[in-house]
């Protein structure tokens, strides 16, 4: 894969028409957008739809967790809209059922671990009894288990995710930042050239292109990095 292939563009703004901005700005400088909660209640999911007919991959954050009938349901219907990937959160009964609901589909369904917005304390006041990084590679293990096509976590967990899951499996990664860039609410980044030499197979950069003074350059300094780390 090249760079373009693995560098996810987040969607993280509150309009459909910010978004289509945003995506004729990057033109076919980027393949590949995600798609979360804030688009997704404002119109996103049409758009989503929209984006995969002409030609780009989307992956859709919608971060599912539910009965084992809801998901599969879930599932079967965002199959038929085309897109690319999709996250649940990392429980193993709900895995389970999602990947049997997606069976013989293209769609990549990638376990959600732990947020990237979370350090120790989060963890612990969720009422784990494991800290991130071990709660990480438990969630790496089961994710595996369950057939799942992918894993998303902290690039500083990917070195060891990878260990776990082998060669084949996407590791997507949030809380990318470029050198010197705001980490705005997140505890846990890392530089897109060194997610990629932890891991990494995907980068999902959101503020720090959608909010750049120019998107598209600050695109291609990350695509221009990335290159360099391939």
């Amino acid at each position: 894969m090249t760079a373009r292939d693995r560098l996810i563009v987040g969607l993280d703004i509150p309009t459909i028409g910010e978004a289509e901005a945003i995506v004729k700005t990057l033109g076919d400088d980027v393949l590949f957008y995600k798609i979360g909660y804030q688009l997704a209640f404002a119109g996103g999911l049409e758009f989503a739809r929209e984006l995969a007919r002409d030609g780009k991959k989307v992956f859709l954050d919608m971060k599912l967790l539910d009965i084992d009938n809801t998901v599969a349901k879930g599932v079967e219907n965002i199959v038929k809209m085309g897109m690319s990937m999709l996250t649940l959160h990392a429980y193993p009964k709900a895995m389970k059922a999602a990947v049997e609901a997606a069976r013989g589909s293209d769609l990549c369904l990638l376990g959600v671990t732990v947020l990237t917005s979370m350090d120790e304390q989060d963890v612990i006041d969720a009422g784990y009894e494991y800290d991130p990084h071990t709660l990480v590679l438990r969630r790496a293990e089961q994710a595996r288990a369950a057939g799942m096509g992918g894993i998303v976590c902290s690039a500083e967990e990917s070195a060891a995710v990878r260990k776990i899951v082998g060669p084949d499996m996407a590791i997507v990664t949030p809380g990318i930042r470029p050198a010197g860039s705001d980490r705005g609410d997140q505890k846990r980044v890392m530089t897109p050239a060194d997610a990629l030499a932890a891991g990494s197979s995907h980068l999902v950069v959101a503020r720090p292109i959608v909010k750049a003074a120019d998107p598209r350059a600050a695109a291609l300094a990350i695509l221009d990095e990335m290159n360099g780390a391939l």
